[in-house]
């Protein structure tokens, strides 16, 4: 992908800006339908995420290991000083579906991001995106079998990071003694 010129730079930034000021304007009064949907892509698969669930997203910052937890469980990082859980959502639901894929040892690339709940979610907790696709349309899709396909031939897949912070095994980090 060539590098964008500054006026094309700044056309795409006043773009972005005026999206994330509409879509805060409409979690403020409740007004609009909530269509805008975030992008990521987890594991080879692209999820669409509620904006109102996701928080912020940050460069993968440095993981501290925590001993006797689960192997998705990644560490905990420092987001602006609060500690954050951090998980490899990939390797959780592959365990979920109880599929075998191995991805030991895969270190985040330069497109990946720490996506965080939402602080209203009340679970300070995590994620890496091997890439975000940014704010997506979900209208403009069309149903597929419970998931959405876009203009591109491209499946998203709906992920509710509200049920999965419900999700009593996703809570339970630690190893489980034998």
């Amino acid at each position: 992908m060539a590098s964008l010129d500054p006026a094309a730079r700044r056309a795409r930034l006043r773009q972005y800006q005026e999206e994330l000021l509409e879509r805060m304007q409409a979690a403020r009064t409740g007004s609009g339908r909530r269509t805008h949907q975030l992008g990521v892509e987890i594991g080879g698969e692209r999820y669409l995420l509620d904006l109102l669930e996701a928080g912020e997203i940050v460069p993968v910052p440095p993981l501290t290991s925590v001993p006797l937890t689960q192997p998705w469980y990644l560490g905990l990082a420092n987001i602006r000083g609060s500690l954050v859980g951090v998980v490899d959502l990939a390797r959780f639901m592959n365990e979920q579906r109880n599929e075998q894929r191995s991805h030991e040892g895969a270190a985040p690339g330069p497109a990946a991001r720490l996506v965080t709940f939402a602080p209203a979610l009340g679970l300070p907790c995590g994620f890496l995106a091997a890439r975000v696709h940014g704010l997506r349309q979900a209208a403009d899709m069309s149903p597929s079998a419970g998931r959405l396909v876009d203009a591109d031939g491209h499946v998203w897949t709906p992920l509710a990071l509200a049920a999965l912070a419900q999700d009593e095994r996703f809570l339970q980090v630690g190893l489980q003694a034998a």
